[in-house]
């Protein structure tokens, strides 16, 4: 409804919200002169019809991420009511239009293509250009519409609707047209340090979801762990772990919400769990001592055994990508590795020639894993410290860098990536790493240093790489790492992360400088619960 008027009848009491406010209170209709009856205000509704009413202009709606385009208009807002219906143009978004049913208490009524007043219908469709994600909303006469290219732009018009009329409030007349500036907005955890419960995985991703994340990183392989059944190599599962039923249960949940569970099985080195089970396959020095966490990439029955647990959890999970991890291989944090593995150097003379260095056979390692799952559509991604400076052999050129740390050995600032082409994600662990117990020199990330100091762009520390890279960095990442396992409860760590989760979508969603203060950003964080 553009224009200046609306008329209100009695109707509107019944059956549909009259508010254009997107707060709780009716500050968006006529009220009565201070000191006015409840009978004068009762008699404003009743059956007879009312006098016109001018509406103001609506407010944008206030929510989490922020909506990147709203214009306003003049009417009296939705909400949602009993009897009131869910309807969709394609039965393709059916999973949408249920969930979004339930939680505003509507009736799903299917594929329909009937209107009625009060009805918020989901339909495929937008403007050309749009991304899969895009979606508008339209608020007008009474009625909600959501349009997007793909089911994923109308689910998070959905999250934007359900934001909009928490705690009785009332989406405001007009139009949204939203879309993320990043296509990837991730939340890591590890679940290999730390045991989380499956209760408790899913209660995280119906939060990311609403929150319009679409990625969940597990990190279940460790020195300590070996956190899901496997059936292949079930000789290096830990005792407490997540049954393949429960994981599919997860991942079912997750798909729901649009979100991707990416697995990330590191290697070469973080691999304690599986070498207590192989000690054979353990690397040693030219003095015969084990080498905590690495495997010997030396050795044929390394790669065998990994590339067994790549295939077999590529059929757990099956979203477009997969972590590698790569990091950390303590092969390469000596002064001359060639001459303390002579192994590893021989290894990598036979495979590159007289000059193969170690460096080298690492980076065949990453290369041969990452062939394994690309075999399986998956993109593969690796942290930022398995790609080495010195290695004449390249790292696949499709392995996206998960860039996470300017401290390593050798450290190389994030535009090196960038530079050579790389797609990188940012895993800042300055500021997006929650790190239980605060090892080194980390500290728990605060909501307010995120939503003020971080943008995609920064990838290292505080300063922001080149404007012209931008388009090669995909997104971000939060992460949760539980070095010290018992510094902190489940309920503890959700409780921890859940205002860096929510400045760190903000940045993701709309990069620039937020119209609204931290403070206000907070109070909005509560009431939005």
């Amino acid at each position: 409804m553009a224009g200046g008027a609306f008329a209100v009848t009695a109707g509107l009491g019944a059956g549909l919200g009259v508010w254009a406010s997107s707060g709780g209170s009716p500050s968006g209709a006529a009220r009565p002169a201070s000191g006015a009856s409840a009978s004068a205000q009762a008699s404003d509704v009743s059956p007879s019809p009312s006098p016109t009413r001018s509406y103001p202009m609506s407010r944008a709606p206030q929510t989490i991420p922020a909506v990147r385009s709203h214009t306003a208009a003049r009417g009296p807002g939705w909400r949602p009511a009993h009897g009131e219906r869910v309807v969709v143009s394609d039965a393709s978004l059916a999973d949408e239009g249920r969930l979004i049913a339930g939680e505003l208490g509507l009736a799903y009524a299917g594929q329909r293509n009937d209107t009625r007043d009060g009805d918020l219908r989901l339909a495929l469709g937008g403007a050309k250009g749009g991304g899969p994600e895009s979606y508008r909303m339209t608020v007008s006469g009474g009625r909600v519409a959501i349009s997007g290219p793909a089911d994923a732009g109308v689910f998070y018009g959905t999250r934007t609707l359900k934001q909009e009329v928490h705690g009785g409030a009332a989406a405001p007349e007009g139009v949204v047209d939203d879309a993320p500036a990043k296509p990837r907005r991730g939340f890591s955890l590890d679940i290999a340090r730390k045991p989380f419960s499956a209760g408790w995985i899913e209660d995280r991703v119906k939060e990311l979801g609403d929150l319009k994340y679409n990625e969940l990183g597990l990190h279940f392989s460790d020195d300590q762990s070996f956190r899901i059944q496997s059936d292949t190599h079930p000789e290096i599962v830990s005792k407490d772990h997540l049954s393949k039923a429960q994981v599919k249960q997860i991942v079912d949940l997750a798909a729901s919400r649009h979100i991707s569970v990416v697995p990330e099985i590191d290697s070469p080195g973080h691999l304690g769990a599986v070498l207590d089970a192989h000690p054979d396959l353990q690397l040693r020095n030219v003095r015969g001592a084990p080498v905590q966490g690495a495997i010997d990439i030396s050795k044929p029955g390394s790669a065998a055994i990994v590339d067994d647990l790549l295939n077999e959890f590529a059929g757990v999970f099956p979203g477009a990508y997969w972590h590698l991890g790569g990091d950390e291989y303590q092969a390469l944090a000596v002064r001359d590795p060639q001459a303390s593995f002579p192994q590893l150097a021989a290894a990598a003379r036979r495979a590159y020639g007289p000059g193969g260095t170690v460096a080298d056979l690492t980076t065949g390692w990453l290369n041969g894993r990452a062939a394994v799952v690309t075999r399986h559509d998956r993109t593969p991604r690796a942290w930022n410290d398995g790609f080495y400076r010195d290695a004449s052999v390249r790292p696949a050129p499709n392995i996206e860098v998960a860039y996470w740390t300017g401290k390593e050995i050798g450290a190389r600032p994030p535009e090196d990536y960038l530079a050579a082409g790389r797609k990188v994600i940012n895993y800042n662990d300055e500021l997006l790493y929650y790190v239980l117990g605060q090892p080194q020199t980390f500290v728990y990330p605060t909501g307010r240093r995120i939503y003020q100091q971080w943008t995609p762009r920064v990838l290292r520390g505080t300063q922001a790489v080149p404007a012209r890279y931008d388009s090669q960095i995909l997104g971000g990442s939060f992460a949760v790492w539980c070095d010290h396992a018992d510094a902190q409860t489940q309920d503890q760590v959700a409780a921890g992360i859940r205002m860096p989760l929510r400045a760190t979508v903000q940045k993701l969603w709309d990069p620039g400088t937020p119209t609204m203060s931290w403070t206000d950003f907070q109070a909005l964080a509560g009431r939005l619960g």
